[in-house]
């Protein structure tokens, strides 16, 4: 597949498509998280079980509004959540929050919940600008494989599937994926998995992890 840029993967993205495209770890086979069509398509070309949620990126803060409740920042999670992200972001930690119910489900957990972040890869930040709104951000390999942070690595079966493929930018740089965390609260983040952000720079930061 001839690699495409990020303006031509963004029109496919907005008509429907799927597209593989870096971020700061690894590639990921992304849509608009709020088309459920295509998100069903990803779930099939990963073989990944659909209670499985796919997680999500943004490109800037902006995004969020499309994301999260109405009044999330002024209740009661909203103190961590809004530290949290002056903090860490943009950066490889995604936070588990609540989110709109108008969001496809399979994007959220039982709970309707939503694992989210805001990537500092500018290539998979302008993706998110160009598309108009947050992208799935699932690992470009099916279920069970490693995942690729060159384009060789990629498993031919899933770039055959998908409808673009971005290579522009800066190459992923591989390593712990990013750290998932959801917010609980009072300054307490439930790790559900631990990864680029290290535990120890979430405790320095004042937070109480609980595990599991």
């Amino acid at each position: 597949m001839q690699a495409s840029s990020p303006a031509q993967a963004a029109m496919i993205v907005r008509g429907g498509g799927c597209v593989i495209y870096p971020t700061e770890t690894y590639f990921a086979l992304g849509a608009l998280a709020t088309d459920a069509a295509a998100l069903a398509r990803i779930v099939a070309i990963k073989a990944r079980p659909a209670a499985k949620p796919l997680p999500l990126l943004v490109g800037d803060m902006a995004q969020f509004a499309a994301v999260l409740p109405d009044g999330f920042v002024d209740g009661p999670l909203g103190r961590d959540f809004t530290a949290l992200a002056a903090r860490f972001w943009p950066g490889p930690l995604s936070l588990v929050v609540p989110c709109r119910e108008s969001l496809p489900g399979l994007v959220k957990d039982g709970l309707g919940r939503v694992s989210v972040r805001f990537t500092p890869h500018e290539t998979a930040a302008a993706l998110c600008r160009l598309a108009g709104g947050a992208l799935v951000a699932t690992s470009a390999n099916v279920s069970g494989g490693a995942p690729a942070a060159v384009p060789d690595d990629l498993e031919p079966a899933v770039v055959d599937a998908a409808d673009a493929l971005v290579t522009q930018g800066p190459p992923p740089a591989g390593g712990p994926a990013s750290t998932v965390a959801g917010l609980l609260g009072r300054g307490r983040l439930q790790i559900f998995r631990q990864g680029a952000v290290a535990a120890a720079t979430l405790l320095e930061a004042g937070y109480q992890l609980i595990y599991g």
